[in-house]
């Protein structure tokens, strides 16, 4: 593990995680044609600590409603943040399930199948195409619209398919408003990402603590920062109907990749 890959992996999850491109997708494809991904302690642990980083620039995007939730849900008196707090609880079920008892399926998934890749970035782009064109909708969250979003959430642990796309994209068809679906939908991620990390800390069995711990603070830094660029960028192509140019990339690319598959 280098400084270059580092840069490289930190500027794809950085970028990717939030723009409805897919990261997954892409990490496979790359992979693919250079063979990068090789299972090994140096690799585990920066991949760990960009997702980490990832998490944190949306938790200093959202900061304001963050603080704003917590403070009213050490309240007593039922409100509207524990209302939004049990939305997000039930979102996480689908996809705690899938990480939790459907892992084999996942680790097929994540075999390096570039065909199925490709033909998940244009179902991607799809469904980015039909919301972007969707009116602005007038609706609230409540727990059946919570519950389809986090099944939605769960398909989009499929390599090439954006999983902040997918979710927004729901939210949208569901009727419910673009600021309050992307909020939802970068809110929800955070206790996943979370925990995943602690789980993959736990699945692994060895730890290398010789690591070169420049390498991993230069991944999490540019992780970390063009996180936060990706995310403000998304929530403003959301709002102002702009999706249909990430629907238009991804059938390139998914082109690119059916051809090599």
């Amino acid at each position: 593990m280098d400084y270059i890959f580092s840069l490289l992996l930190g500027l794809i999850q950085g970028l990717t995680e939030f723009l409805p491109i897919s990261s997954s997708g892409h990490l496979q494809i790359l992979n693919h044609f250079f063979d990068f991904l090789n299972e090994n302690e140096d690799n585990f642990m920066l991949i760990v600590i960009l997702h980490f980083a990832t998490c944190l620039s949306t938790i200093v995007i959202f900061k304001k409603k963050i603080k704003y939730l917590f403070l009213n849900a050490i309240k007593f008196k039922i409100n509207n943040s524990h209302t939004f707090l049990y939305y997000i609880f039930l979102s996480m079920i689908p996809a705690v399930i899938v990480g939790f008892f459907l892992d084999h399926i996942i680790d097929i998934l994540f075999s390096g199948n570039i065909f199925l890749i490709g033909l998940m970035l244009i179902f991607n782009s799809v469904i980015l195409l039909i919301a972007d064109n969707y009116k602005e909708g007038e609706k609230n969250l409540n727990s059946i619209r919570a519950i389809l979003i986090g099944i939605s959430q769960a398909v989009g642990i499929i390599p090439g398919i954006s999983r902040s796309g997918i979710t927004i994209s729901t939210s949208i068809l569901l009727g419910i408003k673009r600021d309050e679906a992307s909020t939802f939908s970068f809110l929800m991620v955070i206790p996943l990402i979370i925990g995943s990390v602690f789980k993959s800390f736990i699945d692994q069995e060895t730890f290398n603590f010789n690591l070169d711990f420049s390498i991993l603070l230069l991944g999490f830094i540019v992780s970390f920062v063009t996180g936060i660029i990706a995310c403000k960028w998304m929530l403003y192509l959301v709002e102002n109907f702009k999706l249909k140019f990430f629907s238009f990339y991804c059938v390139i690319v998914g082109i690119i990749a059916l051809s090599f598959g």
